[in-house]
């Protein structure tokens, strides 16, 4: 590897990452206004200074039920960014219809151009969001119909102590969000439990592991109809004595559990990219900082908690 090319292969990997991120949190947005336009359109009316008459509320619940298709387009896919290029064309249809209603008699106007203002911004969000998306897309040869995810980081540590870490899963907890608990039930076999980042949902499968070979690979498949999947990890010691490459790959089913997962706040590339990230922090300083300003489902605690032992967990 060319060194001259690391720091630009790390903006890059940097700027997905953050797109990623966003993509996420514009899918829960999309699921929350839209969950208030159907349910409460007059209240959404009466907010951004618009008619309250029935017609308007009738197309404010079309409006809801296009944002909540776009949200969970968004969350339930590994390629997100047709569904944020659909995001973009709402935005637009928003600003046209909030245009035309600034122009009636019973609208209030400071409170639609104050709406207007807010769309604007969120159009350009979503505008960028779609462009890096799309960008990642092309590279990676995504389409909207893959099922599978690859990432990969450089760990200071050898393969070894990686390999160690990974093999006793009830470690995995420390540093992939929403996995609650991970129990081995017998010779290569374990149950695997996801919480929802909201309520008391959960999703759970069992899995055994199809080859294991010791401080170099692990490879398991799902043998529960709830979330069907199979994937793998290597570790592999990297060039030039920097620690151990690790690679970890995904296989997903198409079963409707396995898309739930995901709406959970699970989306595959970006719990692959999060567990890697912690994985090499926790390993290499001994404990997992998140930022408190993370838009990540659950909580994001800033600093260790006391008594821990240098885990934020």
């Amino acid at each position: 590897m060319n060194p001259r090319n690391e720091p630009s292969r790390k903006e890059e990997s940097s700027s997905r990452q953050t797109a990623e991120r966003i993509a996420s949190g514009l899918g829960w947005f999309s699921i929350g206004l839209g969950f208030a336009e159907t349910a409460a359109p007059r209240m959404v009316a009466r907010l951004i200074g618009v008619s309250e008459a029935d017609r308007a509320q009738t197309i404010l619940r079309l409006y809801g039920v296009r944002e909540l298709a776009a949200g969970v387009g968004i969350l339930a896919q590994d390629n997100p960014a047709p569904w944020t290029w659909g995001r973009v064309g709402g935005d637009f249809l928003d600003l046209l219809s909030l245009g035309k209603a600034m122009l009636s008699a019973d609208a209030q106007s400071g409170r639609s151009g104050f709406a207007a203002a807010a769309v604007a911004g969120i159009t350009g969000l979503d505008v960028y969001c779609a462009q890096k998306l799309a960008a990642r897309s092309k590279r990676s040869g995504f389409s909207s119909t893959d099922s599978s995810t690859g990432r990969s980081i450089l760990i200071d540590k050898r393969p070894e102590e990686v390999y160690t870490f990974w093999r006793n899963f009830a470690n995995l907890p420390l540093v992939s969000p929403q996995l609650e608990s991970v129990r081995v039930t017998d010779t290569g076999r374990s149950h695997w439990k996801l919480r929802s980042p909201v309520g008391n949902a959960s999703l759970e499968w069992d899995a055994e592991i199809t080859e294991d070979r010791p401080n170099e690979y692990i490879a398991w498949r799902s043998i529960s109809t709830t979330a069907p999947h199979s994937g793998w990890v290597s570790f592999a010691r990297a060039t030039g004595g920097r620690g151990t490459k690790v690679n970890v790959h995904l296989d997903f089913g198409s079963g409707v559990r396995t898309k739930l997962g995901k709406f959970f706040g699970a989306l595959p590339r970006e719990l692959a990219n999060i567990t890697l990230h912690n994985l090499k922090q926790l390993l290499e300083t001994g404990e997992v900082v998140r930022s408190d300003a993370s838009i990540h489902p659950g909580m994001h605690p800033a600093r260790p908690e006391s008594g821990s032992s240098g885990q934020i967990f």
